[in-house]
């Protein structure tokens, strides 16, 4: 008799190695191992092995890095969305492309479950099963962490010792790290606690701690086409490109660290380290841009929307109409934003250098001190008679 299927969200880590022997004992079904590649440094045919080593019958491997920098990456960067203004969301922006990923290869299987190995603490599940229900509202998830005896991390390395399952996680380094194109992500033993000092240099992957950067300052220039990046150093390239070049370079400076305490979703608070050094610089070069480009009342309305965005994104809702309705006010305003932006890199700094474009609001002779043919100094004093009235009248009854 052929066995059912469930299609497991597979990273090659801890939590994930150990859910494959787990799900054959406790469902006696054929598991199917997707490692969605959105931009992590793996050996593919490793993890491949590894997975199948576990116990799976069949891997996946979706490579959509480049999906995942245009449709999920470029889209936050041009909301300039950032969790409670600091947090650039890159675990949060890949949960949902992953969550389609793992619905079109359960769908191709015939599967009847997909399952994911995030912990009942966590954000990650509640991002996995909205981006599920967004394509599958009827198939079923399996979450072990809100099933099985294991009660730690602790917990799950013994269990993969007794099941013969090669991790590297140990319990002197108990790390959980998350790793797509946007960012790494890093939390877990000493670093729980916000009253721990981490050394960063034994915990940073693709992000120089700030005594291991250059001694001297490197420029960098981005072209945009409508909010988005198109060329770094005028080299045109493809979306996963720029930020796979700016992670480098902006790495290389010790760019885009963050050493945070925030808000879960569900409620309680956690420390994390992540480095997002090319998203950091993007972002920073985007808004750059935008304020060249966009109207005072446009900004306004982005950074209220912003907040919004940021908050949808975080809390996995990217298939809300909510959601959609945003991006769609975001794409209107990113028809102007156009130009070349350059920056100085220097010890973790992004400094402006320039910024050019053929939609600039900036007018030289408007600007500047001297007459020109749209505003005089004159017509100042009727606007400074209108905007203190209130202040005046409220002066004479003795209010202020």
């Amino acid at each position: 008799m052929t066995k059912e299927k469930i299609v497991l969200a597979y990273s090659g880590g801890l939590d994930t190695s150990i859910t494959i022997p787990w799900l054959k004992e406790n469902y006696d079904s054929e598991i199917i191992a997707v490692c969605v590649d959105v931009g992590q440094v793996e050996d593919w045919e490793e993890v491949e092995k590894k997975a199948l080593l576990s116990g799976a019958s069949k891997f996946y491997c979706p490579h959509a890095a480049d999906e995942f920098a245009k449709e999920y990456i470029f889209p936050a960067v041009s909301a300039h969305a950032k969790y409670q203004g600091t947090y650039l969301l890159g675990t949060a922006l890949a949960r949902p492309l992953i969550a389609k990923k793992l619905v079109e290869i359960a769908h191709l299987e015939n599967a009847v479950a997909i399952c994911h190995g995030c912990t009942g603490k966590g954000n990650d599940q509640v991002r996995f099963e909205m981006g599920i229900a967004a394509f599958d509202s009827e198939i079923k998830v399996i979450a072990p962490w809100r099933q099985w005896d294991i009660k730690s991390r602790e917990d799950a390395i013994d269990y993969a010792i007794q099941k013969g399952i090669p991790i590297t996680s140990t319990k002197e380094k108990i790390y959980s790290e998350d790793e797509n194109l946007m960012h790494i992500s890093h939390e877990g033993g000493d670093i729980e606690s916000p009253a721990n000092f981490v050394n960063y240099e034994s915990i940073l992957k693709i992000t120089n701690a700030l005594e291991n950067t250059p001694d001297e300052a490197e420029f960098v220039s981005i072209t945009f086409e409508k909010g988005l990046a198109v060329a770094v150093d005028g080299l045109k390239m493809e979306p996963s490109e720029v930020l796979s070049t700016l992670n480098h370079l902006s790495g290389k400076h010790g760019i885009g660290v963050l050493d945070w305490i925030e808000d879960r979703a569900i409620g309680m608070k956690s420390r994390g380290i992540y480095e997002t050094p090319g998203g950091a610089l993007l972002m920073e070069a985007h808004a750059r841009l935008e304020s060249l480009t966009l109207t005072k009342e446009t900004i306004k309305l982005k950074q209220m929307i912003s907040t919004e965005y940021a908050e949808l994104v975080y809390n996995g809702q990217w298939y809300s109409q909510a959601n959609l309705a945003i991006k769609a006010f975001m794409d209107k305003t990113q028809e102007c934003v156009n130009g070349e932006v350059q920056l100085k890199l220097y010890k973790g700094n992004m400094l402006p250098y320039s910024v050019t474009s053929p939609n600039q609001l900036f007018d030289e002779d408007v600007s500047g001190f001297g007459e020109d043919d749209l505003f005089s100094h004159h017509d100042a004093r009727g606007y400074i008679n209108v905007m203190t009235l209130p202040t005046k009248i409220q002066q004479r009854k003795g209010m202020i």
